[in-house]
């Protein structure tokens, strides 16, 4: 599978009328418990989980959800807020009938993932945060100073852009807008300030905290993460960027499969 041909094969997909918004949502296979993707900021399901999808859903119930101004779903006039996000995600498992489900989810995904630990955890069976933060200042200088961004080794690259561009042209209802979408996706960090040492405290959902160690999350921040939240296990992909962390399938199949188990 290809990183844009996310709807092949076995893929169903759907809409669910939710919080305002007709979203897109796609089920992979109907066996194992249920398995909940998100995307990153810009990016699609499949242009980020491609190369993880044949062996997830070999043992789940995959669901690919586009997030609001992403993908097939369609922008409203609403802030891109993990919280807003999470109740998105809480409305695609009623629509479908499911009280609990696995989440990974990478980037603006993961903060969305770690809202639902914080504040939905009676419907989270484990939850996997990858290249998430859980406070501002655990992410990298160079996110925070727009003259690095041409420069820095840890921002997303042409080809990357070029990939992102082309998900997006292929499946949105207003391909016109993905000039706004960088912007758009960032306000999802708009007065953002983290969450509680308490609130962490109070996780309950088993997590494994994914990090590249060259990512946007910094590694000490991610062993903050990991110290903050009990029971949750860390793990730093070596040689890897924040664009990388999600398709190094081949250190992350064997870690989601004993972990997901």
């Amino acid at each position: 599978m290809t990183a844009t041909d996310w709807t092949t094969g076995t893929a169903s997909g759907a809409y669910a009328d939710v919080n305002g918004l007709h979203l897109y949502y796609e089920v992979h296979g109907d066996e194992g418990s249920p398995l909940v993707l998100l995307h990153g900021g810009v990016m699609t399901i499949g242009l980020t989980y491609a190369s993880l999808l044949p062996a997830l859903t070999a043992r789940h119930r995959v669901i690919g959800i586009d997030f609001q101004a992403h993908g097939r779903t369609a922008d409203i006039d609403r802030d891109l807020t993990y919280a807003n996000l999470a109740s998105d995600v809480v409305g695609v498992l009623d629509h479908l009938g499911i009280d609990g489900a696995h989440v990974i989810g990478h980037s603006m995904g993961g903060g969305t993932a770690l809202e639902l630990a914080v504040n939905h955890p009676d419907r989270m069976r484990s939850v996997v945060p990858i290249s998430a933060s859980v406070r501002p200042d655990g992410m990298h200088p160079d996110l925070a100073d727009p003259s690095t961004y041409a420069t820095s080794t840890r921002m997303p690259t042409e080809q990357d852009f070029a990939e992102m561009a082309a998900a997006y042209a292929a499946v949105a209802p207003h391909p016109e807008r993905f000039s706004e979408l960088p912007e758009r996706s960032m306000t999802s960090l708009n007065g953002w300030e983290g969450w509680t040492d308490g609130q962490l405290a109070d996780i309950t959902a088993p997590m494994l905290i994914v990090v590249g160690d060259h990512d946007f999350t910094t590694t000490a921040h991610a062993a903050v993460m990991q110290e903050l939240i009990p029971g949750s296990q860390l793990a730093i992909l070596p040689g890897t960027t924040h664009m990388q962390t999600p398709r190094r399938a081949e250190l992350l199949r064997p870690m989601l499969t004993a972990f997901l188990d």
